[in-house]
């Protein structure tokens, strides 16, 4: 080998050499902005705003001047600075006092005081002057005997050899041979589920009010009252989810110390179902040891047509039933792409920012269409969100080419191209959403609870908060008080026939014969918009 080809063999080697650092460094590279990515998402989680709502001014970021602009406008001359002054609304006030007990109490001058100090002579009312007030009373505990009278006749004692025993009639007791009534019972369930309220400040809280009352004999309670007592509400509740259209479903984790076969630090999980727009509010909470897709096969069994996720794929492997995918999900992984930029790119015209606002729009077209009925409803989205829709489509898939798979836009991407058939599945009914909302505000009140409670000490008592979050959340959602609701139920469900479907009807959150004391007064919906 002579020395041109010695040198043109190492040339080659070097240039080989430097490829490859060169591949090494790109790919580096490429690690240390997905790294910078996960720093800037994790202190945006720590420290930023929660919200995921974009300012409605921004929703045509990118047509603004576009659809804003008037060739025939002339230009201003003076500038003129307008507002509007909110005036307060008559009767205001006694909107916000409405449907609650009043107690009058009047204030008049004696006999001997009605006197003129002018002229001496008789004063007559001649108007009232009125000053409202909200009071609130403690809580406070008494004890309540139940005396029951038992009667035997005289006659048949001297000359019968039995004798008629008659007791007079007393209604049965919730738990027998315990303290507990319908109202203390209702008070620690309604604290610790609606008020999240753990068993250890209850026990303080009593102790406070003269009463030993410990944390394992309240635990004891809940437990026996849920079941069987609530599961007889839960299981026809259950029984008239499964004939609805269309459902929502979440889950979350849930850690329980004594499972048997399982390590304390294993996971466990909550599931949520509920009702949609249509029919009876109903929230169930189902507990399961793991997140497979058998536990909302077997919860499920026998319903069909449509079901709205977060994407989950446990839920894919349900017959009969038609996913649909959460546009809430799909815009939260924008959001998160343009929180993980850099500051200096985050109010630059990225392409992170046309998806979210392609997202954006199709929520702004969800808000125009909000009175319209189902047809009218199903008939408009054809009309403006499906072409939207299908230039969406095309643009990620534009987008994918030359975005790298892993970095924080990447997943957005492919994210929505493989839910692209879920997520357009909203198109098919009027009586769908748009997102999966519904479910995620449901399933809080338990994620809040869980805070406090940190976890369950038994698979029965995950299985027992089950059944109460869901009749708590579902008394919620048909605007109940859940206290008064509670204590109506255990007063009631041990002295009826709950083999009887129709007694058992009539108990249900949304029944029309509940006691009006336990409606909530001047309900309005606090529901927000997505």
């Amino acid at each position: 080998m002579d020395m041109q080809e010695n040198s043109d063999l190492i040339i080659e080697q070097l240039n080989a050499e430097i490829l490859k650092q060169n591949q090494q460094i790109a790919e580096l590279n490429a690690k240390l902005k997905w790294y910078e990515e996960q720093f800037r998402l994790s202190r945006e989680k720590q420290f930023g705003a929660s919200s995921e709502k974009t300012d409605p001014e921004q929703i045509n970021l990118f047509n603004e001047s576009e659809d804003s602009a008037d060739p025939k406008l002339e230009e201003p001359t003076v500038e003129t600075i307008t507002y509007q002054r909110r005036k307060k609304q008559a009767g205001q006030r006694e909107d916000k006092l409405k449907g609650l007990p009043v107690e009058i109490i009047e204030y008049r001058l004696e006999e001997h005081e009605q006197v003129c100090p002018s002229c001496r002579g008789s004063l007559h009312e001649m108007s009232t002057q009125v000053r409202q007030e909200l009071k609130i009373i403690p809580a406070q505990v008494s004890v309540v005997k139940h005396v029951q009278y038992i009667y035997a006749c005289r006659q048949c004692e001297k000359d019968n050899i039995t004798t008629p025993i008659i007791k007079a009639k007393m209604p049965k007791p919730i738990l027998p041979g315990s303290l507990a009534s319908p109202s203390i019972l209702a008070y620690i369930m309604d604290q610790k589920y609606t008020s999240s309220l753990p068993l250890y400040r209850q026990e303080q809280q009593f102790s406070r009010l003269g009463i030993d009352l410990s944390r394992q004999t309240m635990a004891n309670w809940l437990l026996n009252a849920a079941d069987p007592w609530l599961k007889i509400i839960y299981d026809r509740m259950h029984e008239q989810l499964l004939k609805q259209d269309i459902l929502h479903a979440d889950e979350t984790t849930l850690q329980v110390l004594k499972e048997p076969g399982r390590l304390a630090e294993s996971k466990s999980y909550m599931w949520l179902y509920r009702t949609g727009r249509d029919g009876p509010a109903i929230v169930l909470y189902d507990y399961q040891t793991t997140r497979a897709s058998k536990h909302p096969d077997s919860f499920l069994s026998g319903f069909t047509v449509y079901l709205q996720t977060d994407g989950y794929s446990g839920y894919g492997k349900l017959n009969g039933v038609t996913l649909v995918g959460c546009w809430a999900h799909a815009r939260r992984k924008f959001t998160e792409a343009l929180k993980a930029l850099p500051t200096a790119q985050k109010d630059k015209p990225v392409a992170a920012s046309v998806g979210l606002d392609y997202c954006n729009r199709l929520f702004a077209i969800e808000r125009q269409l909000k009175e319209l009925s189902s047809q009218e409803h199903y008939e408009k989205r054809l009309e403006l969100s499906k072409p939207m829709l299908d230039d969406f489509y095309t643009w990620l898939k534009k987008q994918r080419q030359q975005t790298l798979p892993k970095s924080a836009f990447g997943q957005a991407i492919t994210y929505c191209l493989n839910q692209w058939d879920d997520l357009n599945h909203f198109l098919l009914d009027g009586r769908l959403e748009i997102d999966n909302n519904r479910a995620e505000r449901s399933i809080k009140p338990f994620v809040i609870g869980r805070k406090n409670f940190l976890f369950s000490n038994t698979p029965r008592g995950a299985k027992g908060s089950a059944i109460i979050y869901s009749i708590i959340e579902t008394a919620k959602e048909n605007n109940l008080k859940p206290y008064n609701y509670l204590v109506y139920l255990f007063e009631r469900l041990p002295n009826v026939d709950t083999q009887d479907s129709v007694t058992v009807d009539s108990l249900l959150p949304w029944s029309d014969t509940l006691p009006v004391d336990c409606r909530m007064p001047n309900h309005k919906d606090t529901t927000n918009d997505s």
